[in-house]
């Protein structure tokens, strides 16, 4: 049957299976009945939770996700200078460790003699994650920009700091959002939760779980032959093309170039299934307001330099309204939700209170201690600040101004990627470039390294509070999940910086067909544009701060005024967000994934309930790890592209 949803949000996204056992079956009339945030925590703690009665946190967990996330790390390295994309790896690090071990205790069962329980693997996949994807972002948009700017590197100590400072503060700064996102909202984190339907598969037994694990080995071949039609190509008789392009034209401009076309990818399907509808049905509407209606006006009022018209152009424009608008819903929502937030702050203020007779907190002996984060955000901020004066030369206050402004905006970045499973590292890169563009007009180093800061720190909070939605799923231990994931950015360091510097030895490689470096171009060309202030931006630019600004303000407040029973028909302000600074085929895809799972859902309801996720993790899992092989393979010679 379907999923109930949470009555007392507001946004309603519809449960998975393991969270609606958290709250009751809707009343007579359809009302849900509402619960405390501590009755939903000790749901879960006495009904989920398994972090005491197996091993979870131990020394080949770690070293596994370690050697596996160095490894990937130089994948999304690559991919990055490629495409300016980069790939989640939880779901490659569970599937590949599992048969790593398993092929290691076959040979050698003297050394291996017992199979990771179910949370050490979900622990590895946590360090593997932290280590290929928390510490690799930023080199791949700030860093390569920076190069492109000044025309040199940045010695090798610097860039090791800045590397460890930046992914150390964006884990530390998902300390309070993980309770407020995670345990009380519940949002879906769709990599988070196919991470864990994976790893279910994988270390379940008996019939149901036979199936599971067979309709997730099924998704994965079919992700995989996609990847390998598209990619490799071989044989070229069932070679696939990268995109289908629409026929038509807007403004006398193919659709193509307005981004409005298919794209042979099965990932962002079976993303937008286990996404669920009202995001979905939110980033088309948006999509086709965008780049259907809104960018051709823009371009005729020449916002939009048409005569290099595609998604790069687009964005010149649309970053700004989308970004805004995204900010502006996210701290709204944050507010909203005032008191579980200081709920997630209480180990803080605990430090400094002498009360004896405030309530005890039930989780306060597995979730990550409030006074972690103080201490952690402080460490690292400060580290953070002290590269920026000693080896940037921007003022002390500006540091400090980059790092706070990072907890806000990082605060949306996982906000988005719970409910997307997309990051916005760029849109949030560029409210910061906007943002120093004014305090500190004319200075190109301090606008590209400030927002470097939130990019950075922005992609290692979503990407822990994703392994943390797997965690909380399978009932792990969410302080010894963290502890992992913190372990991880040391391997990250080690192998991603060395390897920058050998792909990428020379300014003039980057915009290359070998290197496009497309992020990389993209801030550097930002940060050359703010170099004389906001009245550099376009009129029509600012324009869409403006209003993007207010729409994400008043979506969430309608969504609060309008009766329950019609909060399905309010739009997520996320989602339109989102929808602005991604292509509209990345929309289009999301869109026919949540639509076909939504069509299964009142069709064939057991079906959906056993089949959607494994299934769409399965494919993720599947083209990701053959198109991160196929791009390796590509990289050295072996196979041609």
């Amino acid at each position: 049957m379907s999923t109930p949803e949470r009555p007392d949000l507001p946004l309603e996204e519809a449960r998975t299976e393991d969270e609606v056992e958290l709250i009751d079956e809707p009343e007579e009339g359809g009302q849900v009945p509402h619960h405390d945030p501590e009755d939903v925590e000790m749901k879960w703690y006495k009904t989920v939770y398994q972090g005491d009665n197996m091993p979870q946190l131990t020394l080949r967990a770690v070293v596994m996700g370690s050697l596996l996330g160095g490894f990937m790390s130089l994948s999304n390295l690559y991919v990055g200078l490629k495409t300016g994309w980069g790939l989640g790896v939880a779901i490659t690090a569970c599937i590949l460790s599992f048969a790593i071990y398993k092929t290691l205790i076959t040979l050698f069962p003297k050394w291996f003699v017992s199979e990771m329980s179910i949370l050490e693997n979900n622990c590895m996949q946590s360090t593997a994650s932290s280590a290929g994807y928390s510490t690799g972002g930023t080199m791949c948009s700030a860093i390569a920009a920076f190069l492109l700017v000044t025309g040199h590197h940045m010695p090798w100590p610097t860039l090791v700091a800045w590397t460890f400072f930046l992914a150390s503060l964006g884990v530390f700064m998902a300390i309070p959002m993980k309770r407020q996102m995670i345990n009380i909202e519940g949002l879906k984190f769709p990599s988070g939760i196919a991470a864990a339907e994976t790893l279910r598969s994988l270390h379940s037994k008996g019939g149901d779980a036979v199936l599971k694990a067979r309709a997730l080995g099924f998704g994965g071949l079919f992700g995989a032959l996609v990847a390998w039609f598209r990619d490799a190509g071989i044989p070229k008789s069932l070679a696939l093309p990268g995109m289908l392009n629409f026929p038509g034209s807007i403004s006398g401009h193919p659709l193509a170039k307005w981004t409005i076309s298919f794209e042979m990818s099965s990932i962002m399907i079976a993303a937008g299934a286990i996404m669920g509808w009202k995001v979905a049905w939110s980033m088309l509407l948006g999509a086709i307001l965008n780049y259907a209606f809104l960018a051709p006006w823009m371009a005729s009022l020449g916002a939009i330099d048409t005569t290099k018209l595609g998604y790069r152009a687009i964005m010149s424009w649309a970053t700004w309204g989308g970004a805004s608008l995204m900010v502006t819903s996210g701290m709204l929502t944050f507010c909203l939700q005032w008191k579980t937030v200081l709920r997630a702050f209480s180990g803080i203020t605990g430090i400094f209170s002498t009360r004896t007779d405030k309530p005890s907190d039930p989780l306060a002996h597995i979730e990550v201690p409030g006074w972690w984060f103080a201490a952690g955000a402080a460490f690292s901020g400060l580290g953070c600040m002290a590269v920026l004066y000693f080896a940037f030369g921007t003022t002390l206050f500006m540091g400090f101004v980059a790092v706070a402004l990072t907890f806000f905006l990082s605060l949306v970045a996982a906000r988005a990627t719970g409910e997307s499973d997309i990051t916005p590292v760029g849109a949030m890169g560029k409210i910061t470039q906007l943002t120093f563009g004014v305090l500190a007009p004319s200075n190109i180093t301090t606008n590209l390294m400030t927002a470097s800061v939130t990019a950075g720190a922005a992609g290692s909070t979503a990407d822990l509070l994703t392994d943390l939605k797997s965690g909380y799923l399978l009932g792990a231990n969410p302080r010894k999940q963290f502890i992992a994931q913190y372990l991880g950015i040391f391997m990250g360091v080690l192998v991603v910086v060395p390897a920058f510097y050998l792909l990428v030895p020379t300014p003039e490689v980057l915009g290359t067909d070998k290197w496009p470096a497309p992020s990389a171009q993209v801030w550097a060309a930002v940060a050359k544009l703010l170099a004389n202030g906001i009245n550099s931006l376009h009129p029509a630019a600012r324009v869409g701060l403006l209003v993007g600004g207010l729409v994400g303000i008043i979506i969430p407040l309608i969504d609060l005024a309008v009766p329950k029973q019609y909060r399905k028909y309010v739009p997520s302000a996320m989602g339109l967000g989102l929808s602005m600074v991604i292509p509209f085929f990345n929309s289009l895809s999301m869109f026919i994934g949540a639509g076909a799972a939504l069509w299964l859902e009142k069709n064939k309801p057991k079906l959906a309930e056993d089949y959607i996720v494994p299934v769409s993790s399965g494919i993720i899992a599947g083209e990701s790890i053959l198109g991160i092989a196929i791009a390796l393979l590509m990289a050295s010679g072996i196979l041609g592209g």
